[in-house]
């Protein structure tokens, strides 16, 4: 069934309106006629199933068959703050964190950061890209919110951050006692998590001791280096089995 994202101020009692877009690709792309039925979402966790009633000028109208609570969505929260990459790969990290279930990504400027954000025009054209690959991602995954990509902060405001969550981790190459999974099993119940992921050149050893200074987990994935595409991608994904949201 076709699925789309609405905004709230776009439903109104038993129907919802869709313009932008969606509109052209329901009409044009899919060409979906009067009387089928495609799935909705408010990007907060509600859900409708809705017919199409008709088309107009530029928006579709359609009524509200059935209401009820996304059941994809993560009962906890992580953060993914990743030290941003080079070329394309934050493309595919936001992709592929959102299939897994991130839940927020904050890019992240470190001391080993390459690309430069030159003005903050620059960082909004950046986010509201990044913001677009978020939509579509979790459009195709049926996931019940769209994760949001923040505008890139420091590595210190980052680790302020990550520091109020239930648990946050930084995984770290000279790291050797503290494995990933040793660490979410002693952490109990957590509602919130916080990953830090640093760049192509990971992160300094300064920067290391800061994160740890300030109560976050520096741990271990495994006797091989990962590329900072690879990284966060295998905390995700290692972190939503562990508690029980995959496998």
């Amino acid at each position: 069934m076709p699925r789309f994202f609405i905004n709230s101020k776009d439903i109104f009692d038993d129907s919802i309106i869709i313009e932008g877009d969606d509109f052209n690709h329901i009409k044009k792309v899919l060409r979906l006629k009067c009387g089928e039925i495609i799935t909705l979402s408010d990007g907060s966790g509600n859900e409708y199933a809705a017919k199409i009633e008709k088309f107009g000028d530029g928006f579709v109208h359609t009524k509200i068959i059935e209401s009820y609570k996304n059941k994809t969505e993560p009962h906890v929260k992580v953060t993914l703050y990743q030290g941003l990459p080079k070329s394309d790969k934050m493309d595919f990290i936001i992709q592929k964190s959102v299939e897994l279930g991130i839940n927020r990504i904050v890019p992240v400027i470190t001391e080993r950061t390459v690309v430069k954000i030159d003005s903050e025009k620059d960082a909004l054209k950046k986010c509201e890209r990044w913001n677009r690959i978020s939509q579509e991602a979790a459009k195709q995954c049926n996931r019940g919110i769209i994760p949001k990509v923040e505008i890139p902060i420091r590595f210190k405001d980052a680790v302020e951050q990550a520091k109020e969550k239930s648990l946050a981790v930084i995984p770290y190459e000279k790291e050797e006692r503290n494995s990933l999974k040793q660490i979410i099993k002693s952490a109990g119940d957590v509602d919130e998590i916080a990953i830090l992921i640093g760049p192509e050149g990971g992160f300094t050893e300064q920067e290391i001791e800061e994160a740890v200074s300030f109560g976050i987990n520096s741990v271990t994935l495994g006797p091989r280096i990962l590329r900072t595409e690879t990284a966060g991608i295998v905390v995700l994904t290692i972190m939503m089995y562990e508690l029980g949201d995959v496998g």
